[in-house]
């Protein structure tokens, strides 16, 4: 496992090392979660349409091969997916899909379970791909849900790996699992371990999560875990996957869309500014406090 996520890690290193429109390394970052059903997909879909509103050029692939999801939420059937890769049927620049949501994806193969367990030839075939994606801003990488090798693979050669989690206990226990298998097995100091609370109900209970989380993590782990923020509970998000449309379209302004613009403008470094004047700013203060 540690040559496998070695080679990854330095072939996509070197092949992203130089963006070919302004001279940028691309910027990879891979979203996982400790166990399925706590939004992992759904956010990674919209933060990358958040990362486009920026101006950034933004691939979202998705790496969770047994079930892909990113195409169903963005109602698209691709013609050509990871397998076809994996399968030297196609290359990576004939199954890249173009969106109308200012994004471009990667699709997986869902329901072909073999793609998680590669040999060895067709991991180091499938990682000489990844070059072609280099001319991206911002490489969104939606791992499956738990610690398989492949997750593990993928968070080993990013930039920033960011955990999902929800209040409910479930889903903060395995948060914290994936983050200790995280610190025991990578070697990677410059990773940056980050952390998302989605569906809270108020700022206190996600604070209350955050808090917990990074805090055993500390002190059991000795591993920092950056908080990130929280995405609120909103029925625009459901609204969205019915519709497979993303949430931060059909609502630019609705809570879960402004909490997930105010983690990407924390992402950048950036201040988040909405406009929109005083109404804005009550209406925020109102809805969001």
């Amino acid at each position: 496992m540690v040559d496998q996520a070695e080679d990854l890690k330095r072939m996509m290193a070197e092949d992203t090392k130089q963006n070919s429109q302004g001279g940028k390394k691309t910027r990879i970052i891979t979203i996982s979660s400790g166990k399925g059903g706590v939004g992992k997909t759904n956010i990674a879909v919209n933060m990358g349409i958040a990362y486009a509103q920026l101006g950034k050029k933004v691939i979202v692939m998705d790496a969770d091969l047994g079930l892909a999801n990113v195409n169903v939420c963005l109602g698209i059937i691709p013609k050509y997916n990871l397998y076809q890769l994996i399968k030297k049927q196609k290359t990576m620049k004939e199954i890249i899909i173009d969106t109308n949501f200012g994004i471009q994806i990667v699709a997986g193969a869902s329901g072909f379970s073999k793609i998680a367990n590669l040999t060895e030839k067709e991991r180091h075939d499938f990682i000489k791909e990844l070059d072609v994606l280099g001319y991206a801003d911002i490489l969104i990488i939606d791992t499956g849900a738990g610690v398989s090798q492949n997750v593990l693979d993928f968070v080993i050669a990013a930039d920033e790996a960011i955990i999902i989690t929800t209040p409910e206990p479930t889903a903060i226990t395995d948060a914290y699992g994936i983050i200790k298998i995280i610190a025991t097995e990578i070697n990677n100091p410059k990773l940056e371990l980050k952390l998302i609370v989605n569906r809270v109900n108020s700022v206190v209970d996600g604070r209350k999560v955050a808090e917990r989380v990074i805090n055993i993590a500390g002190q059991f782990l000795n591993i920092k875990v950056d908080n990130l923020g929280m995405i609120y509970e909103d029925p625009i998000v459901s609204q969205g996957v019915i519709r497979q449309t993303p949430f931060i379209h059909l609502d630019p302004k609705s809570k879960a869309s402004i909490s997930l613009k105010h983690i990407v403008s924390r992402l950048e470094g950036i201040d988040y500014k909405d406009g929109g004047g005083i109404k804005n700013f009550v209406g925020k203060l109102i809805g969001l406090k």
